[in-house]
């Protein structure tokens, strides 16, 4: 479970990358209620998104040629520019290197060894995510990838993150925990890309989930404001419910109602 107590190697930050942030603010405010406030004139237009004065996430605009469309998944790291040297050595590689961001921190997008995008956070003033695992923020994250071995090896070498056989209906879940911090403190899981046919042809990447009060109402409003469906509501013993959605421009994300027995 996501917690704002944010130790190094776990999820503390995500942000989206949008070509209509106006759009995007639309979606989001109708689908979780989130209001959007500027970061300021000299942010280049980042702004965060906030549930009652909370931020919950970031967004900026992006063009073509920064890619498609999507979430990003900030992990702590107490020395962005050592992690991002880790990530070369661990063959994977630095998407846009450390930088300061207005004395908030420092941050970094990098790429694991099956060039999967993620993101480190250095904390300064700001230390991640007002709140997270209520109703409208990030509550797990979840990376698809072809190969769980490598991808636990170069986790582990550049966060410290630690892998274990969690028992799950039809088989085991790779769950992911900050080094030393015990399975109670997982905050996400990876899977086979073989495992998973809603995701398989566009590839491997890092899935953010945000908690929900109602699983099937909001994948309903998701449809309605625009986005899709990927993955029907779907109640999975002693998770939740939870369903796999796009926002109208593409962003992948996914929505769940945590608990051991939902309907």
């Amino acid at each position: 479970m996501l917690t704002t107590r944010f130790v190094n190697g776990a999820p503390n930050w995500v942000d989206l990358g949008t070509p209509d942030l106006d759009g995007a603010l639309s979606f989001y405010g109708g689908l979780f209620g989130w209001q959007f406030r500027s970061a300021g004139p000299d942010a280049g237009g980042y702004g965060f998104f906030q549930l009652d004065g909370r931020t919950v996430a970031g967004g900026r605009r992006i063009g073509p040629e920064q890619g498609p469309p999507a979430w990003t998944v900030y992990f702590r790291s107490e020395d962005a520019q050592a992690t991002a040297r880790a990530a070369e050595q661990a063959h994977g590689g630095v998407l846009f290197p450390p930088v300061d961001v207005l004395g908030q921190g420092h941050m970094a997008v990098l790429a694991d060894q099956a060039r999967v995008p993620f993101g480190i956070w250095q904390p300064g003033r700001t230390k991640g995510v007002d709140v997270a695992s209520e109703p409208g923020a990030l509550c797990w994250v979840e990376l698809y990838t072809a190969d769980i071995a490598a991808a636990a090896a170069f986790y582990h070498k550049v966060l410290g993150l630690e892998t274990s056989g969690v028992p799950f209906p039809g088989g085991t879940y790779t769950g992911v925990n900050a080094a030393g911090a015990g399975e109670d403190a997982m905050f996400g899981g990876m899977v086979p890309l073989a495992d998973a046919s809603a995701e398989a042809e566009a590839g491997p990447y890092w899935l953010p989930y945000f908690e929900v009060e109602d699983t099937d109402a909001v994948a309903e409003e998701a449809r309605r404001l625009g986005g899709s469906v990927r993955m029907p509501a779907t109640t999975v013993e002693g998770v939740g419910r939870m369903a796999k959605l796009a926002d109208p421009y593409g962003a992948r994300f996914a929505v769940i109602r945590s608990g051991s027995s939902q309907g």
